[in-house]
């Protein structure tokens, strides 16, 4: 089942999107703002989003560079109230998958979300995830520090493979708790500590660093 994200402050739009995406089969999730967009968008747990372009704190133009710029390649569809051309061009330029403008017909947009889903779905698939001597084998579910096999649980597994989705980069506790053990979990669980402990006492103490006040890294 795929899970969208609907990134919207109308609350009366958000509802109607959602309703429709989940009569259709659909795993949806409403955040109202761009700040909360982005963070939801940057875990990779979703397969498309929908993103509003006049959003409270971040706009959408800048959740669509950051998501890109932090190398996020899920599929994001525009749907806005703005209909220049200029907008229409710098948010195709800026990484958008597709464009539509408000007022709409669900079944446009549904027809778009499936087409997009198709595309994704055709893309190549990546087997392998690198980031400098580490490796992990989505297939075989193998990992690899410099020449050792380096055996992991299922969550150690879900945990190497999204810091090594995003290398260089911060994840925060929360992130790191909502991808791997679902947005539900307790947020003031020590979990994540543990785990990321586990982690480095396999792969090493220096592959995933601290950042103080903010969450983990893996050394880019």
């Amino acid at each position: 089942m795929n899970r969208i994200l609907i990134v919207e402050d109308e609350e009366r739009i958000a509802s109607f999107v959602e309703k429709g995406l989940r009569a259709n089969g659909f795993t949806t999730t409403v955040v109202p703002d761009g700040e909360a967009g982005y963070e939801y968008a940057l875990t990779g747990g979703f397969d498309l989003v929908v993103l509003d372009i006049g959003l409270p704190g971040r706009d959408g133009f800048t959740v669509l560079r950051e998501l890109r710029e932090s190398r996020v390649t899920t599929p994001v569809i525009v749907l806005t109230a703005r209909d220049s051309v200029r907008d229409t061009v710098a948010g195709l330029e800026g990484g958008a998958d597709d464009w539509m403008t408000k007022p709409f017909r669900f079944e446009e947009l549904l027809a778009r979300v499936r087409l997009r889903l198709r595309t994704a779905a055709r893309a190549p698939e990546v087997t392998v995830l690198r980031s400098g001597d580490l490796s992990l084998d989505l297939r075989t579910r193998r990992a690899r520090a410099a020449d050792r096999t380096v055996d992991l649980t299922a969550r150690e597994f879900v945990l190497l493979e999204l810091f090594l989705r995003h290398p260089g980069q911060v994840l925060s506790r929360e992130q790191i708790l909502s991808h791997v053990w679902g947005y539900d979990f307790d947020p003031g669980s020590n979990i994540v500590d543990v785990y990321v402990r586990a982690l480095r006492k396999k792969l090493g103490a220096e592959k995933v660093e601290t950042v103080r006040g903010m969450g983990y890294r893996l050394p880019a």
